[in-house]
């Protein structure tokens, strides 16, 4: 029987990176979002496709109006905090999809609601 989860130390190299691309939330900043009461801190921007890895701080009351993003499937996975869509309130551990082009919302955030979102495409509003 085939063991796992073995570590086999002759095969990892201290003298390389790990990962090829680290971020740290120490390192980057909030910005504004699309929405007021909306904050993004980008971790990581493909240039190739224009898709992001970014963590979305909703303020407690705040509302997203029912939108679509064209150009971009949506990822979102809640760390902190509640928010209710169509009556429902979720809250961490939660994982979200919205498909390229499906109009999805309103969002509201009954707390401050943090996570970690991904757009495999520019990030767009409509």
């Amino acid at each position: 029987m085939a063991q796992i989860g073995l570590c086999k130390s002759d095969t990892i190299r201290f003298d390389e990176s790990m990962f090829p691309y680290v971020a740290l939330t120490k390192d980057k900043v909030w910005q504004p979002g699309p929405y007021p009461g909306v904050e993004l801190m980008l971790l990581h921007k493909n240039e190739i496709t224009g898709g992001v890895v970014v963590l979305r701080k909703f303020k407690a009351g705040c509302t997203i109006p029912a939108h679509t993003h064209p150009d971009a499937n949506e990822w979102a996975y809640v760390l902190s905090g509640e928010w209710e869509e169509s009556d429902v309130t979720y809250a961490v551990g939660t994982l979200f999809h919205a498909p390229k082009g499906v109009r999805h919302g309103p969002h509201v955030a009954r707390t401050e609601v943090i996570s970690l979102t991904i757009f495999d495409g520019p990030l767009t509003v409509v």
